[in-house]
């Protein structure tokens, strides 16, 4: 069976558009970088690690040092779909990265983004 493409698509691609769309809104790297690290358990040192390995979003959120649990409470609607009924594991958490960062550039402050 194939992937889905999301699987397949560059980190190191996909982190400045992040970036981009969170400053469009007045919102900075730093809170980006934030948010990644509640949902990933990576730090500065390994974030740049994945970006310069060329990780695919699939091998990051695998390779993320620990998932919040409270990423569990993350609801909503990201591309047509609901976060929490997604099925299938790693696209759950490619659109739980979706949700969060959409939330940041809406305007939600940290506290309700990192579910305190």
């Amino acid at each position: 069976m194939k992937k889905p493409r999301a699987y397949t698509l560059s980190f190191a691609k996909i982190y400045p558009l992040l970036i981009a769309k969170a400053e469009k809104k007045g919102r900075t790297k730093d809170e980006v970088d934030t948010v990644i690290f509640w949902l990933t358990g990576y730090d500065p040192a390994s974030l740049q690690q994945q970006i310069d390995a060329g990780a695919d979003m699939e091998s990051f959120f695998e390779q993320a040092p620990q998932i919040n649990p409270k990423a569990a409470l993350i609801k909503g609607v990201i591309c047509g779909y609901r976060v929490e009924e997604i099925e299938d594991e790693v696209m759950r958490k490619i659109r739980y990265l979706d949700k969060l960062i959409d939330e940041l550039a809406k305007g939600k402050s940290m506290e309700q983004i990192l579910r305190k």
